[in-house]
């Protein structure tokens, strides 16, 4: 892997959930756009640099241009470059290990989401994402026996409180980016986690290539895309772009991440849904070149306007 972004349960709902304390924006609203986006290739030393890549790209949102300890005069400039440009800048990247079972990694972890955290505030970013971690000392992102455990459940809940009452935000959301062995490794466990945590400024970021983890589920991945839309979609501030293979090795299945376009992840149902929320980042991610980014994104517009959806 290469790398690794509140409220209480009140009620029932259609959905399922209800989160009482969390300031619920009607997010559901017709031809919204999705904001496709993606890295840029090109070293830029300006917003203006910035925001022509962005254009040249036709990209409606990016990735946060810059780091945690950039000064206030930079992160100004870039936040009003892209307010004036219509740019949604969609996450700020924390990617640590909060739950290392080393104290002293654990820590530096901590203290990286929140500088993260405290950036995306500042810069206007929909989110500051993060894996939730690891309990596996060898790979900060990789499975371990301890992960999907209720001690590990309660250390997630605490250490995410921890990070977001440092910061206290008011204009970006905490997030935990789903995986398929660590928490939330699905649906469920995403409601839960919002219910546990009890935050107003934590948010769902959705991958769901992320929770594509059998052949059942990779075959009829468009009913865990509704499923998750319906309950979580209020509390989505980003998403990931990619696509999923399931191929046999030795009679046991292997599902590999490829380029979107070259998978059978059900991208008709994914625009759809998300196209009923309010401008939410659409970003690619993973590749290695630009072209295959330039493959990525005429794919998912292809999609698009073959079902009408807006981007």
């Amino acid at each position: 892997m290469k790398r690794r972004k509140f409220t209480k349960l009140a009620g029932i709902t259609a959905a399922g959930l209800s989160f009482s304390s969390h300031t619920i924006t009607n997010y559901y609203q017709s031809n919204a756009n999705i904001r496709l986006g993606g890295p840029i290739f090109k070293k830029v030393d300006s917003p203006d640099e910035w925001i022509n890549s962005l254009k040249q790209l036709n990209y409606k949102a990016a990735y946060c241009p810059l780091n945690p300890g950039a000064s206030r005069e930079e992160i100004t400039a870039y936040k009003k470059a892209a307010q004036q440009s219509d740019i949604v800048i969609s996450e700020v990247g924390a990617w640590s290990n909060p739950i290392d079972p080393d104290p002293e990694k654990s820590n530096a972890a901590i203290e990286k989401c929140i500088r993260s955290l405290q950036l995306a505030d500042d810069i206007g970013a929909n989110c500051c994402v993060n894996i939730s971690g690891s309990r596996n000392p060898e790979n900060w992102a990789g499975p371990h026996k301890d992960n999907l455990t209720p001690d590990t459940f309660d250390l997630i809940v605490e250490t995410t409180r921890k990070i977001i009452d440092a910061v206290k935000p008011t204009q970006t959301y905490f997030t935990l980016e789903t995986m398929p062995w660590s928490y939330p490794d699905s649906v469920e466990s995403y409601e839960k986690l919002l219910k546990a945590i009890d935050r107003e400024r934590f948010a769902v970021h959705f991958d769901p290539v992320n929770l594509v983890v059998s052949p059942q589920v990779y075959f009829k991945n468009g009913d865990l895309i509704k499923s998750a839309f319906k309950k979580l979609g209020r509390f989505i501030k980003s998403c990931h772009a990619k696509d999923i293979l399931l191929l046999e090795e030795k009679l046991t299945p292997h599902l590999p991440e490829v380029r979107a376009g070259l998978g059978n992840l059900n991208y008709p149902v994914f625009l759809r849904e998300l196209s009923k929320l309010d401008g939410i980042p659409l970003m690619m991610e993973h590749l290695k070149t630009a072209e295959e980014y330039n493959l990525a994104a005429r794919h998912i517009r292809n999609v698009a306007d073959e079902n009408q959806i807006q981007l």
